[in-house]
């Protein structure tokens, strides 16, 4: 009866997290709040549906480690080196300066706020370091930002998860009494080193297998998903059987070299992988957060919402801002970034276990004061959690819109001459581009140059999605091959919800086949005879034009500033920024050039035509929401 109760039960919440994730992707906020909920129901005094009796405390600790064993790997494997390129400065700084500011500065705060020992605040301190993949990249996923602020974010994620949770327990040793002393440093590096070492080697075995060693062609998918899934959970195992938490360093090192080697069956592996990681992320949390006694979250009170507060409010602004000086981020990027630090399933999966691991040895020692550390260790942590991934992770998307933020992303096919100079004046407006290009020495040319690049053939569905498609606003097809420009145009105008597409037409016979679709086309024959032309007649405007983005520039902007509207043009013009004229305005799809009593009316669309610096400050002043 009690197998079948078990039974029932498991199959029950990972029913729950299912249902809460095909919520969560409805309403695109975090699954993690409804896992967080869910648990909070199953775990209410009266209920106790879920105990540390219920698995055991051995069973709980092996559940919770492969979990998160499978759950790293999957974060890690998904961690491309090109990726990391995108803002290679900023994620070091993040994951090095920015985890120490985040670790002293916590750990000083817990100090203070509940008078206890500095072991267990820098306990606290290094849990609260983390800020995983699993909480960032939902929330990335319905957020588009550019590609360097989600690698940074990402990046962080995942390396701050585990060396958050190897310095965690270190530090705890120091607050168990039923611990081995060892020394920080040295246990700190013995842990990063096995992980380190495990890591190496199992990814060098399954390597290996998946390479040179017949998977039966019939089954060789499926045997390929489980041989990673295998070797995620033997990473884990062995590392974590000769130091303890050294598995998560081996899982994420097994995971990024894996995911950044060529091996077959790839999209097969990513695609079961994160299938399984949301199964047992739901289970997993819901699980823990039945654990949690709300009494513990209402002992921490006052001190717990000021600990979250400085981590949140003061701390991460502060290593934000320091981490990405001198970088390309815009100010809005580094207020985004600064408000984006939610906690997730390490902090939370390793809290539990020391508080249970605590609670035990007050029984056994008859110390009562470790009961009310373990209350304030779990209580702070999941504090934390819930305020920043509700908060955080619920409000993501308004702050990202109200920052402004999401760019424009622009999807552009074929990584050529034309596709790449045409990238080149988008990224230099602040827009987000991303090529999609299938020759391999074209895009390992164009990601030298430092643009963001898929690898594949931008006829194919599938890679158009996996480049953004769904978030893309334009495509533009710039190969040199018609018939694929065209098939482009076609699937962008079928399967995607694409406002703008323009595609290249090398033969101007076929300019009439694109135009019948709807789509914008480029005639090259045409557009190399409109610049001649206009070198002969107009050398000054092609040469200044041929310019734009360096020194000078041309933008449209829509009037949304209501103390623009009503005036006329005469006396809106002296109050633009110098060298920035108003060259055109467009009204109800006419577009004209301007009279000095013309009155400008919100939603017109006015052109700014001057120098790079004076058109970026009109059009702030134009469409103040655009600043």
């Amino acid at each position: 009866m009690a197998e079948t109760s078990l039974l029932l039960l498991v199959a029950g919440i990972i029913a729950i997290g299912v249902l809460a994730q095909i919520v969560a992707t409805r309403l695109r906020t975090p699954s993690i709040i409804f896992y967080i909920a869910a648990g909070l129901v199953l775990g209410e005094p009266g209920l106790e549906i879920v105990t540390v009796d219920t698995f055991g405390i051995v069973g709980l600790q092996t559940i919770v480690g492969l979990a998160v064993a499978i759950i790293v790997f999957e974060g890690a494997f998904h961690l491309r080196v090109e990726r990391i390129r995108e803002a290679p400065a900023a994620a070091i700084r993040l994951v090095t300066l920015g985890a120490v500011i985040a670790l002293v500065g916590t750990a000083v705060t817990v100090r203070f706020a509940f008078d206890v020992t500095w072991n267990l605040s820098f306990t606290i301190g290094a849990l609260l370091v983390a800020t995983g993949p699993t909480v960032v990249t939902p929330i990335l996923a319905v957020v588009p930002v550019r590609d360097r602020v989600a690698a940074a974010l990402e990046t962080e994620g995942i390396v701050n998860d585990v060396t958050a949770a190897v310095m965690a327990i270190v530090f705890f040793k120091t607050v168990n009494p039923e611990a081995v002393a060892e020394g920080f440093v040295s246990a700190f590096l013995r842990r990063m080193g096995v992980g380190l070492l495990v890591g190496v080697m199992v990814a060098a075995i399954v390597y290996y297998l998946l390479r040179y060693v017949d998977l039966s062609p019939g089954d060789a998918p499926r045997n390929a998903r489980l041989l990673a899934f295998a070797g995620a959970l033997v990473a884990y195992a062995v590392a974590n059987s000769q130091a303890t938490e050294a598995g998560v360093a081996a899982a994420a090192v097994a995971g990024f070299l894996l995911g950044n080697a060529d091996i077959p069956y790839e999209d097969d592996i990513e695609d079961f992988k994160g299938d399984i990681t949301l199964i047992v992320l739901s289970f997993v949390f819901i699980a823990l957060a039945a654990l949690l006694d709300v009494a513990a979250l209402r002992e921490v009170g006052i001190p717990g919402l000021v600990v979250v507060a400085v981590m949140a409010l003061v701390l991460r602004p502060i290593l934000v801002f320091l981490s990405t000086v001198g970088d390309r981020f815009t100010r809005q990027e580094r207020a985004f970034m600064s408000f984006m630090g939610p906690r997730g399933i390490i902090p939370a999966s390793v809290a539990t276990l020391f508080a249970v691991e605590l609670q035990a040895a007050a029984e056994e020692l008859n110390e009562p004061i470790l009961v009310e550390h373990a209350n304030i260790l779990l209580g702070t942590v999941f504090l934390a959690i819930l305020l920043t991934a509700v908060f955080q992770g619920g409000l993501a998307r308004y702050v990202a819109e109200r920052l402004d933020v999401i760019p424009m992303r622009t999807i552009i096919v074929g990584g050529g001459k034309v596709g790449r100079a045409l990238a080149e004046r988008l990224e230099d407006r602040g827009e987000n581009v991303v090529i999609v290009e299938e020759r391999e020495d074209v895009v390992e040319s164009a990601r030298n140059a430092g643009f963001t690049v898929h690898h594949g053939d931008g006829t194919d569905t599938e890679v158009l999605q996996s480049a953004g498609a769904e978030n893309a606003k334009v495509v533009a097809a710039a190969t040199g091959d018609d018939d694929a420009n065209l098939l482009v145009a076609q699937l962008a105008n079928s399967k995607f919800d694409i406002e703008r597409i323009i595609a290249r037409a090398n033969n101007p016979d076929n300019v009439e086949a694109f135009e019948d679709l709807g789509v914008s086309t480029i005639s090259s024959a045409m557009a190399t005879a409109w610049a001649i032309d206009n070198q002969i007649e107009r050398p000054a405007i092609a040469n200044w034009m041929t310019d734009v983005g360096r020194t000078g520039d041309v933008q449209e902007i829509e009037v949304t500033n209501a103390e623009v509207a009503g005036v006329p043009i005469s006396e809106l013009g002296p109050q633009l920024p110098d060298a920035c004229i108003v060259a055109l305005v467009t009204r109800d799809g006419q577009t004209e050039v301007p009279t000095a009593d013309m009155m400008l009316e919100l939603g017109d669309t006015v052109t700014l035509l001057g120098r790079r610096q004076s058109v970026r400050d009109g059009m702030a002043m134009i469409n103040p929401e655009n600043d």
